[in-house]
């Protein structure tokens, strides 16, 4: 297994940062307040004009065209629209199946929010809020979610896996990202008492999570655990005979080894990609087919300022004025970081990259230069990015 994919980020889970515009008039950070600051009838016609306009059928063969095989999902835990006052999105899903088994692609269907939140991050619905798992009934709403999902698309060709929850946190990246400061509750009362996610309970629900999966999805199917960021916490989970086609999901972006104390240079960046990651792959595929379900060629050096981990004009941080780099020095920077990390995601079993477009603009809205590599598309076409022709095939 050699997966190369991309993630449809912000087409069924909004962030704000990828598609500003949605967010308009509203004070609202996240996809929990949005619903709550529009009127039913503004909202019903936003979310349903950019889920018909995001992702279409077009872009499934753009996608294929690129040379890519493989398209991660994220969906909400409101997909069956049984949360108000949520708008479910199983029929886009459905669509999507449709035109990836049309086009020749696969969908990793990845749960990316739970209720209360499983990381108090923007991309986990609800900032600041992280209690899902002291909450038993939303542990087993997201139990039958991830059972209907199965029962739904288990013997579909189109798929190849489920991702049973999107980056649950853990108390070392909790830490080090100060979730509650980076990202503030908009509902101090909502947020009491949230903390990180223990590893003996995520490993606990994965387990669960596998047992009814497996009751609709056949063996050749994926089920894909994410590490919790501890990537090498896993290597004595599930390596018993019952657990056949584990996946361990990892996530690794260059703007958390910044936090890390990388360096802010190309020099670093490659050296930290071949000890770190390369490194890191190399031993935990001795344990699991492992994927690197999230990463980009962003990174502060080619923003021209320290971005302070990935933070934004929608975090206080002020981004470059102007560009300090020119078209053919950014080029040679994402060039040589795109390789570096293709080598080492092929020291497992492949990628996803986080994401497929997105709607920021990047040259009017100040402050956003440099975040142009989060899209995938604008990539591939300024030659950042290799697109992959038949040759790639060969390790499918």
């Amino acid at each position: 297994m050699n997966v190369k994919g991309v993630n449809l980020g912000n087409w069924l889970v909004l962030e704000k940062w990828m598609s500003p515009a949605l967010f308009e008039g509203t004070t609202a950070e996240d996809e929990y307040h949005l619903p709550r600051q529009l009127s039913r009838e503004v909202y019903e016609a936003r979310i349903k004009i950019h889920r018909s306009e995001y992702i279409s059928e077009r872009d499934f063969v753009t996608i294929r065209s690129m040379g890519l095989d493989t398209v991660r999902i994220p969906v909400p835990y409101f997909i069956f629209g049984d949360r108000e006052p949520f708008i479910g999105c199983i029929c886009e899903l459905d669509k999507a199946f449709n035109w990836a088994e049309k086009y020749g692609l696969q969908i990793l269907i990845d749960l990316h929010t739970a209720p209360m939140g499983q990381n108090g991050f923007d991309n986990g619905g609800i900032c600041g809020v992280c209690r899902w798992s002291q909450c038993p009934d939303e542990v087993e709403f997201v139990l039958s979610v991830l059972e209907r999902l199965a029962q739904r698309y288990g013997t579909r060709t189109g798929l190849w896996g489920i991702e049973v929850l999107n980056e649950p946190v853990t108390e070392n990246m909790w830490k080090a990202m100060d979730v509650p400061g980076r990202y503030p509750a908009a509902d101090p009362g909502m947020a009491e008492g949230s903390a990180p996610n223990t590893l003996t309970f995520l490993r606990d629900f994965y387990l669960r999570a596998y047992d009814r999966l497996r009751r609709f999805l056949p063996d050749e199917k994926y089920v894909v655990i994410h590490d919790g960021f501890e990537f090498l916490a896993w290597k004595d989970f599930m390596q018993e005979e019952k657990y056949v086609n584990v996946v361990l999901d990892t996530h690794q972006y260059l703007m958390m080894a910044e936090t890390q104390g990388c360096r802010q240079e190309l020099s670093a960046y490659l050296d930290y990609i071949e000890t770190n990651y390369k490194k890191d792959m190399e031993e935990m595929q001795k344990y699991f087919p492992v994927i690197c379900g999230e990463w980009c060629l962003f990174n502060s050096l080619a923003c021209g300022c320290d971005t302070r981990g990935g933070q934004s004009v929608l975090n206080g941080v002020e981004g470059s004025a102007q560009e300090t780099l020119n078209d053919e020095e950014k080029k040679r920077i994402y060039q040589a970081i795109a390789r570096a990390q293709l080598d080492a995601w092929n020291a497992g079993s492949g990628y996803f990259y986080w994401s497929y477009k997105l709607l920021t603009d990047t040259v009017n809205d100040k402050g956003w230069i440099g975040w142009d590599s989060w899209d995938l598309g604008r990539c591939v076409d300024f030659g950042w990015f290799p697109r992959c022709d038949s040759s790639c095939k060969e390790r499918g």
